[in-house]
Protein backbone atom coordinates (compact mmCIF):
# COMPACT_ATOMS: atom_id res chain seq x y z
CA UNK A 1 0.00 0.00 0.00
CA UNK A 2 1.44 3.34 -1.05
CA UNK A 3 1.20 6.44 1.11
CA UNK A 4 -1.41 9.00 0.01
CA UNK A 5 -0.06 12.02 -1.82
CA UNK A 6 0.60 15.10 0.27
CA UNK A 7 -1.54 18.13 -0.43
CA UNK A 8 1.23 19.98 -2.33
CA UNK A 9 1.74 16.83 -4.41
CA UNK A 10 -1.99 16.63 -5.13
CA UNK A 11 -2.16 20.26 -6.20
CA UNK A 12 0.84 19.73 -8.45
CA UNK A 13 -0.87 16.68 -9.93
CA UNK A 14 -4.05 18.70 -10.50
CA UNK A 15 -2.21 21.36 -12.47
CA UNK A 16 -0.31 18.71 -14.44
CA UNK A 17 -3.50 16.83 -15.30
CA UNK A 18 -5.19 20.05 -16.46
CA UNK A 19 -2.32 20.69 -18.87
CA UNK A 20 -2.58 17.19 -20.31
CA UNK A 21 -6.29 16.58 -20.75
CA UNK A 22 -9.82 17.83 -20.27
CA UNK A 23 -10.74 17.12 -16.66
CA UNK A 24 -14.12 15.74 -15.66
CA UNK A 25 -16.16 16.86 -12.66
CA UNK A 26 -18.90 14.79 -11.08
CA UNK A 27 -22.64 15.31 -11.63
CA UNK A 28 -25.72 16.16 -9.58
CA UNK A 29 -25.95 15.22 -5.93
CA UNK A 30 -29.56 16.21 -5.38
CA UNK A 31 -31.07 13.84 -7.94
CA UNK A 32 -29.01 10.92 -6.67
CA UNK A 33 -29.97 11.58 -3.05
CA UNK A 34 -33.65 11.90 -3.99
CA UNK A 35 -33.52 8.44 -5.54
CA UNK A 36 -32.62 6.96 -2.15
CA UNK A 37 -36.09 7.64 -0.76
CA UNK A 38 -34.72 8.83 2.56
CA UNK A 39 -36.89 9.62 5.58
CA UNK A 40 -36.76 12.30 8.25
CA UNK A 41 -34.87 9.87 10.47
CA UNK A 42 -32.05 9.63 7.92
CA UNK A 43 -31.48 13.37 8.16
CA UNK A 44 -31.79 13.59 11.95
CA UNK A 45 -30.09 10.37 13.10
CA UNK A 46 -29.52 10.55 16.86
CA UNK A 47 -27.97 14.03 16.84
CA UNK A 48 -30.61 16.45 15.57
CA UNK A 49 -33.33 15.44 18.03
CA UNK A 50 -35.28 17.00 20.87
CA UNK A 51 -32.92 15.60 23.49
CA UNK A 52 -30.11 17.68 21.95
CA UNK A 53 -32.18 20.86 21.76
CA UNK A 54 -33.57 20.54 18.23
CA UNK A 55 -37.23 21.12 17.42
CA UNK A 56 -38.43 17.94 15.72
CA UNK A 57 -41.44 19.81 14.34
CA UNK A 58 -39.02 21.62 12.00
CA UNK A 59 -38.42 19.33 9.02
CA UNK A 60 -34.82 18.39 8.32
CA UNK A 61 -35.63 16.16 5.36
CA UNK A 62 -34.29 17.78 2.20
CA UNK A 63 -31.30 19.35 3.92
CA UNK A 64 -28.94 17.15 1.94
CA UNK A 65 -25.76 18.59 3.43
CA UNK A 66 -26.71 17.07 6.79
CA UNK A 67 -26.13 13.61 5.35
CA UNK A 68 -22.38 14.20 5.66
CA UNK A 69 -22.98 13.71 9.38
CA UNK A 70 -26.04 11.49 9.59
CA UNK A 71 -25.58 9.16 6.57
CA UNK A 72 -21.92 9.35 5.59
CA UNK A 73 -22.25 5.93 3.96
CA UNK A 74 -24.52 7.42 1.29
CA UNK A 75 -22.21 10.36 0.61
CA UNK A 76 -19.13 8.12 0.39
CA UNK A 77 -20.97 5.84 -2.03
CA UNK A 78 -21.92 8.75 -4.29
CA UNK A 79 -18.30 9.93 -4.44
CA UNK A 80 -17.34 6.39 -5.40
CA UNK A 81 -20.04 6.19 -8.06
CA UNK A 82 -18.83 9.35 -9.74
CA UNK A 83 -15.16 8.39 -9.58
CA UNK A 84 -16.08 4.97 -11.01
CA UNK A 85 -17.87 6.76 -13.86
CA UNK A 86 -14.66 8.55 -14.81
CA UNK A 87 -14.71 11.80 -12.83
CA UNK A 88 -11.34 13.33 -11.97
CA UNK A 89 -12.88 15.69 -9.41
CA UNK A 90 -15.73 15.14 -6.96
CA UNK A 91 -17.32 17.90 -4.91
CA UNK A 92 -17.99 17.85 -1.21
CA UNK A 93 -21.66 17.59 -0.27
CA UNK A 94 -21.56 21.09 1.27
CA UNK A 95 -23.41 23.23 -1.26
CA UNK A 96 -25.55 24.95 1.39
CA UNK A 97 -23.26 24.48 4.38
CA UNK A 98 -22.99 28.05 5.65
CA UNK A 99 -24.40 29.43 8.87
CA UNK A 100 -26.61 31.77 6.81
CA UNK A 101 -28.14 29.09 4.58
CA UNK A 102 -28.55 26.69 7.49
CA UNK A 103 -30.54 29.24 9.51
CA UNK A 104 -33.56 27.78 7.70
CA UNK A 105 -32.99 24.58 9.68
CA UNK A 106 -31.93 26.29 12.93
CA UNK A 107 -28.50 24.65 12.87
CA UNK A 108 -25.82 26.10 15.12
CA UNK A 109 -22.27 27.01 14.07
CA UNK A 110 -20.81 23.75 15.35
CA UNK A 111 -23.23 21.66 13.28
CA UNK A 112 -22.39 23.68 10.17
CA UNK A 113 -18.67 23.31 10.88
CA UNK A 114 -19.09 19.56 11.25
CA UNK A 115 -20.96 19.28 7.93
CA UNK A 116 -18.07 20.93 6.11
CA UNK A 117 -15.35 19.08 8.00
CA UNK A 118 -16.93 15.65 7.59
CA UNK A 119 -17.96 16.37 4.00
CA UNK A 120 -14.35 17.23 3.14
CA UNK A 121 -13.04 14.13 4.89
CA UNK A 122 -15.46 11.89 2.97
CA UNK A 123 -14.44 13.37 -0.38
CA UNK A 124 -10.76 13.17 0.58
CA UNK A 125 -10.99 9.51 1.58
CA UNK A 126 -12.77 8.54 -1.63
CA UNK A 127 -10.35 10.46 -3.84
CA UNK A 128 -7.39 8.85 -2.09
CA UNK A 129 -8.87 5.35 -2.51
CA UNK A 130 -9.35 5.86 -6.25
CA UNK A 131 -5.91 7.40 -6.67
CA UNK A 132 -4.39 4.39 -4.95
CA UNK A 133 -6.27 2.09 -7.35
CA UNK A 134 -4.84 3.92 -10.36
CA UNK A 135 -1.97 6.32 -9.58
CA UNK A 136 -1.82 7.32 -13.26
CA UNK A 137 -5.23 8.99 -12.85
CA UNK A 138 -5.18 10.93 -9.58
CA UNK A 139 -8.55 12.01 -8.19
CA UNK A 140 -9.30 15.27 -6.44
CA UNK A 141 -11.72 16.67 -3.87
CA UNK A 142 -13.27 20.09 -4.49
CA UNK A 143 -14.80 21.98 -1.59
CA UNK A 144 -18.26 23.07 -2.70
CA UNK A 145 -19.09 26.65 -1.67
CA UNK A 146 -22.59 27.35 -2.91
CA UNK A 147 -24.73 30.48 -3.13
CA UNK A 148 -26.71 31.88 -0.24
CA UNK A 149 -30.44 32.36 0.14
CA UNK A 150 -29.69 36.04 0.80
CA UNK A 151 -28.10 38.41 -1.72
CA UNK A 152 -25.99 41.52 -1.31
CA UNK A 153 -26.69 43.03 -4.72
CA UNK A 154 -30.46 42.72 -4.79
CA UNK A 155 -33.19 43.99 -2.52
CA UNK A 156 -34.99 41.67 -0.14
CA UNK A 157 -38.08 43.93 -0.34
CA UNK A 158 -39.78 44.79 -3.64
CA UNK A 159 -40.97 48.04 -2.10
CA UNK A 160 -37.52 49.14 -0.96
CA UNK A 161 -34.65 48.90 -3.49
CA UNK A 162 -32.10 49.55 -0.75
CA UNK A 163 -33.27 46.80 1.58
CA UNK A 164 -30.86 43.96 2.33
CA UNK A 165 -31.43 41.00 4.64
CA UNK A 166 -27.71 40.50 5.20
CA UNK A 167 -24.51 42.58 5.30
CA UNK A 168 -21.23 42.03 3.48
CA UNK A 169 -19.50 41.33 6.79
CA UNK A 170 -22.05 38.64 7.67
CA UNK A 171 -21.62 36.94 4.29
CA UNK A 172 -17.83 37.20 4.61
CA UNK A 173 -17.88 35.62 8.07
CA UNK A 174 -20.19 32.82 6.92
CA UNK A 175 -17.88 31.91 4.07
CA UNK A 176 -14.81 32.25 6.26
CA UNK A 177 -16.29 29.71 8.67
CA UNK A 178 -17.03 27.29 5.82
CA UNK A 179 -13.66 27.67 4.11
CA UNK A 180 -11.70 26.96 7.30
CA UNK A 181 -13.55 23.69 7.85
CA UNK A 182 -13.20 22.57 4.23
CA UNK A 183 -9.48 23.29 4.32
CA UNK A 184 -9.03 21.40 7.57
CA UNK A 185 -10.96 18.47 6.12
CA UNK A 186 -8.47 18.10 3.29
CA UNK A 187 -9.95 19.44 0.05
CA UNK A 188 -7.62 20.11 -2.88
CA UNK A 189 -9.37 23.19 -4.23
CA UNK A 190 -12.36 25.42 -3.55
CA UNK A 191 -15.31 25.54 -5.93
CA UNK A 192 -17.34 28.73 -5.48
CA UNK A 193 -20.31 27.70 -7.57
CA UNK A 194 -23.76 28.57 -8.90
CA UNK A 195 -22.97 32.24 -8.36
CA UNK A 196 -26.05 34.39 -8.84
CA UNK A 197 -24.69 37.44 -7.01
CA UNK A 198 -21.11 38.46 -7.81
CA UNK A 199 -20.83 40.49 -4.60
CA UNK A 200 -21.54 37.37 -2.56
CA UNK A 201 -18.81 35.65 -4.56
CA UNK A 202 -16.40 38.47 -3.78
CA UNK A 203 -17.09 37.95 -0.07
CA UNK A 204 -16.12 34.29 -0.49
CA UNK A 205 -12.96 35.24 -2.39
CA UNK A 206 -11.99 37.74 0.30
CA UNK A 207 -12.58 35.15 3.01
CA UNK A 208 -10.23 32.72 1.27
CA UNK A 209 -7.54 35.28 0.55
CA UNK A 210 -7.62 36.73 4.08
CA UNK A 211 -7.30 33.27 5.63
CA UNK A 212 -4.34 32.57 3.36
CA UNK A 213 -2.74 35.85 4.43
CA UNK A 214 -3.20 34.69 8.02
CA UNK A 215 -1.28 31.48 7.34
CA UNK A 216 -3.84 28.96 6.10
CA UNK A 217 -2.51 26.75 3.30
CA UNK A 218 -3.34 28.26 -0.10
CA UNK A 219 -5.44 26.17 -2.50
CA UNK A 220 -6.59 26.70 -6.09
CA UNK A 221 -9.91 28.52 -6.53
CA UNK A 222 -12.47 27.57 -9.16
CA UNK A 223 -15.22 30.14 -9.73
CA UNK A 224 -18.45 29.11 -11.45
CA UNK A 225 -21.22 31.60 -12.17
CA UNK A 226 -24.77 30.99 -13.35
CA UNK A 227 -26.32 32.54 -16.46
CA UNK A 228 -29.99 32.48 -15.55
CA UNK A 229 -31.61 32.50 -19.00
CA UNK A 230 -31.14 33.35 -22.68
CA UNK A 231 -30.50 36.99 -21.80
CA UNK A 232 -26.93 35.90 -21.14
CA UNK A 233 -26.76 37.53 -17.73
CA UNK A 234 -26.33 36.43 -14.15
CA UNK A 235 -29.18 37.07 -11.73
CA UNK A 236 -27.38 40.21 -10.56
CA UNK A 237 -27.26 41.39 -14.18
CA UNK A 238 -23.74 40.80 -15.49
CA UNK A 239 -22.74 39.48 -18.89
CA UNK A 240 -20.18 36.67 -19.15
CA UNK A 241 -17.26 39.01 -19.80
CA UNK A 242 -18.34 41.46 -17.09
CA UNK A 243 -18.53 38.58 -14.62
CA UNK A 244 -15.00 37.51 -15.54
CA UNK A 245 -13.68 41.06 -15.15
CA UNK A 246 -15.23 41.14 -11.68
CA UNK A 247 -13.48 38.02 -10.39
CA UNK A 248 -10.22 37.79 -12.36
CA UNK A 249 -8.34 39.57 -9.54
CA UNK A 250 -8.62 36.30 -7.60
CA UNK A 251 -6.36 34.66 -10.22
CA UNK A 252 -8.56 31.57 -10.22
CA UNK A 253 -7.42 28.13 -11.28
CA UNK A 254 -10.58 27.96 -13.39
CA UNK A 255 -13.66 30.01 -14.21
CA UNK A 256 -16.89 28.96 -15.83
CA UNK A 257 -20.63 28.49 -15.61
CA UNK A 258 -23.00 25.88 -14.26
CA UNK A 259 -26.69 25.25 -13.64
CA UNK A 260 -29.87 26.95 -14.96
CA UNK A 261 -29.27 25.96 -18.60
CA UNK A 262 -28.70 22.80 -20.58
CA UNK A 263 -25.57 22.44 -22.68
CA UNK A 264 -27.25 23.63 -25.88
CA UNK A 265 -28.31 26.96 -24.37
CA UNK A 266 -25.15 27.42 -22.32
CA UNK A 267 -22.78 27.15 -25.28
CA UNK A 268 -22.63 30.81 -26.42
CA UNK A 269 -21.79 31.98 -22.90
CA UNK A 270 -19.06 29.39 -22.48
CA UNK A 271 -17.70 30.44 -25.88
CA UNK A 272 -17.60 34.07 -24.76
CA UNK A 273 -15.82 33.18 -21.53
CA UNK A 274 -13.39 31.00 -23.46
CA UNK A 275 -12.49 33.99 -25.60
CA UNK A 276 -11.71 36.37 -22.74
CA UNK A 277 -10.53 34.28 -19.77
CA UNK A 278 -6.77 33.78 -19.44
CA UNK A 279 -7.24 30.76 -17.20
CA UNK A 280 -8.93 27.36 -17.45
CA UNK A 281 -12.59 27.41 -18.52
CA UNK A 282 -15.01 24.98 -16.91
CA UNK A 283 -18.64 24.18 -17.62
CA UNK A 284 -21.14 21.80 -16.09
CA UNK A 285 -24.64 22.27 -17.48
CA UNK A 286 -27.93 20.78 -16.39
CA UNK A 287 -29.38 17.77 -18.20
CA UNK A 288 -31.39 20.12 -20.40
CA UNK A 289 -34.31 22.13 -19.03
CA UNK A 290 -36.78 20.62 -16.56
CA UNK A 291 -40.11 19.31 -17.80
CA UNK A 292 -43.51 20.34 -16.41
CA UNK A 293 -42.97 18.05 -13.42
CA UNK A 294 -39.56 19.50 -12.65
CA UNK A 295 -37.73 16.41 -13.90
CA UNK A 296 -34.84 16.30 -16.37
CA UNK A 297 -35.32 14.23 -19.51
CA UNK A 298 -32.05 14.74 -21.38
CA UNK A 299 -30.35 11.38 -21.75
CA UNK A 300 -26.66 10.80 -20.94
CA UNK A 301 -25.63 10.41 -24.58
CA UNK A 302 -27.40 13.66 -25.48
CA UNK A 303 -25.60 15.69 -22.81
CA UNK A 304 -22.31 14.08 -23.79
CA UNK A 305 -22.88 14.92 -27.47
CA UNK A 306 -23.18 18.64 -26.70
CA UNK A 307 -20.14 18.64 -24.43
CA UNK A 308 -18.05 16.71 -26.95
CA UNK A 309 -18.73 19.48 -29.47
CA UNK A 310 -17.55 22.08 -26.94
CA UNK A 311 -14.38 20.09 -26.40
CA UNK A 312 -13.62 19.61 -30.09
CA UNK A 313 -14.25 23.33 -30.64
CA UNK A 314 -11.54 24.14 -28.10
CA UNK A 315 -13.84 25.86 -25.62
CA UNK A 316 -13.26 23.99 -22.35
CA UNK A 317 -10.70 22.59 -19.94
CA UNK A 318 -13.04 21.07 -17.34
CA UNK A 319 -16.52 19.62 -17.90
CA UNK A 320 -19.13 17.89 -15.79
CA UNK A 321 -22.82 17.94 -14.94
CA UNK A 322 -25.21 19.87 -12.74
CA UNK A 323 -28.94 19.37 -12.04
CA UNK A 324 -30.43 16.17 -13.43
CA UNK A 325 -27.11 14.57 -14.35
CA UNK A 326 -26.13 11.17 -12.98
CA UNK A 327 -23.09 8.87 -12.99
CA UNK A 328 -24.32 7.64 -16.39
CA UNK A 329 -24.16 11.19 -17.74
CA UNK A 330 -20.65 11.59 -16.39
CA UNK A 331 -19.57 8.25 -17.83
CA UNK A 332 -20.72 9.29 -21.29
CA UNK A 333 -19.11 12.73 -20.96
CA UNK A 334 -15.80 11.23 -19.81
CA UNK A 335 -15.79 8.82 -22.74
CA UNK A 336 -16.54 11.55 -25.29
CA UNK A 337 -13.83 13.98 -24.15
CA UNK A 338 -11.17 11.31 -23.67
CA UNK A 339 -8.24 12.13 -25.92
CA UNK A 340 -9.58 15.54 -26.97
CA UNK A 341 -6.92 18.22 -26.26
CA UNK A 342 -7.84 20.79 -23.63
CA UNK A 343 -8.53 24.39 -24.62
CA UNK A 344 -5.43 26.51 -25.13
CA UNK A 345 -5.38 29.43 -22.70
CA UNK A 346 -5.23 32.68 -24.70
CA UNK A 347 -2.66 35.41 -24.15
CA UNK A 348 -4.54 38.66 -23.82
CA UNK A 349 -3.03 42.12 -24.21
CA UNK A 350 -2.43 44.19 -21.10
CA UNK A 351 -5.43 46.46 -20.62
CA UNK A 352 -7.57 48.24 -18.08
CA UNK A 353 -10.57 45.97 -17.64
CA UNK A 354 -13.53 47.03 -15.53
CA UNK A 355 -17.07 45.86 -15.14
CA UNK A 356 -20.50 46.83 -14.02
CA UNK A 357 -23.31 45.02 -15.72
CA UNK A 358 -21.28 45.34 -18.94
CA UNK A 359 -17.51 44.98 -19.43
CA UNK A 360 -15.22 47.92 -20.13
CA UNK A 361 -11.77 47.56 -21.65
CA UNK A 362 -9.13 50.20 -22.36
CA UNK A 363 -6.03 48.96 -24.20
CA UNK A 364 -2.93 51.15 -24.04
Amino acid sequence: MTSPLTRPERIGALHAAARERILVLDGSWGVMIQRRGLTEADFRADRFVTANGYDEKLQMKGNNDLLCITRPDIIADLHDQYFAAGADISETNTFSATVIAQEDYALDRQAVWDINLEGAKLARASADRWTEKDPTKPRFAAGSIGPLNKMLSMSSDVNDPGARSVTFDQVYEAYRHQVKALNEGGVDLYLIETITDTLNCKAAIKAIKDLEDEGMEALPIWISGTITDRSGRTLSGQTAEAFWNSVRHARPFAVGFNCALGADLMRPFIAELSRVADTLVAAYPNAGLPNAMGQYDEQPHETAHFIEEWARSGLVNIVGGCCGTTPDHIRHVAEEVLGVPPRAIPERPVALRLSGLEPFELVA
